[in-house]
């Protein structure tokens, strides 16, 4: 099922990109990543939507930084959206998030670990925004046709799929790219969280850890599996980014990641024509 967003096809015909810093940590960091993203997908001819959150409200520590907040966040969000003329993808994480968020946000991200919450779920496609579901960690991609059953209750056909590894023992995610096939069979694309994906949840004590030398082979493995899109959070300078810098995979890496993915995507789309 393909949709429109911001005058961008988004399907399962043509890789595209979801990239951005995991957390609002600056306007300007924003604007970098933004221009330098979609400068990069303008030039390979790829459809790009940006991320970035406004609150991170699953920290690990309480004194963790969690983001500039609502309304704020949603301000500098918008003004990467007119500034750049890109699609904004953030998370919400309570109902009452959904409707300001929706003034501003292109397509609505439920987090993993908030997939199985009904309210807000359905709260999110009410809006008729396309909606991004993201895997949970303890749930079997099988288990996800429930979750979309609910977005469809609301009449909302605009759904992703995100596959963002499961939990594997204490403080260690694993990638079953089976999970890819399966959920491509409920019809919608589906995306691969290639830097959540190596995330080592609360493996620092007070926050998480990473091993983002393994991006790269886990997102061409992903597309080759049959990812339709890909998410990277992305950072300049990952070892002072405020969240996830761990795993997320340094700015001046990114282009030359999704050259490979898209040869790899256009391969595996020749041998399914």
């Amino acid at each position: 099922m393909d949709f429109e967003v911001f005058g961008q096809r988004i399907g399962r015909d043509r890789l595209f990109l979801i990239g951005g810093p995991c957390v609002i940590e600056s306007e300007e960091i924003a604007f970098e990543v933004a221009c330098f993203l979609k400068n990069t997908c303008a030039r390979l001819g790829i459809p790009f939507i940006f991320k970035s959150s406004y609150d991170k409200a699953n920290r690990t520590s309480a004194r963790s930084y969690r983001g500039p907040g609502l309304e704020r966040g949603l301000s500098i969000l918008a003004r990467v959206r007119d500034k750049y003329q890109v699609p904004i993808l953030t998370d919400v994480h309570t109902p009452a998030e959904v409707e300001p968020v929706s003034q501003v946000a292109d397509i609505l991200q439920i987090p993993a670990f908030l997939a199985r919450q009904t309210d807000l779920v359905m709260a999110a496609g009410w809006t008729g925004k396309p909606v991004n579901l993201k895997k949970a960690q303890f749930l079997s991609p099988r288990d996800m046709g429930q979750v979309i059953n609910k977005i469809r209750e609301t009449g909302n056909e605009r759904i992703l799929l995100t596959e963002r590894g499961a939990q594997f023992g204490y403080n260690n995610l694993v990638v079953d790219m089976r999970s890819i096939g399966i959920m491509a069979d409920f019809g919608y694309p589906v995306v691969f969280d290639a830097t959540h994906s190596v995330q080592l949840p609360g493996a620092q004590g007070t926050s998480s850890g990473g091993e983002s030398r393994f991006v790269p082979a886990l997102a061409r493995a992903a597309v080759a599996a049959g990812a339709h899109g890909i998410f990277i959070e992305t950072h300049p300078e990952p070892d002072k980014a405020l969240c996830d810098g761990p795993n997320s995979l340094r700015l001046e890496q990114a282009a030359g990641l999704i050259e490979s993915l898209i040869r790899i995507f256009d391969v595996v789309s020749g041998e399914n024509a």
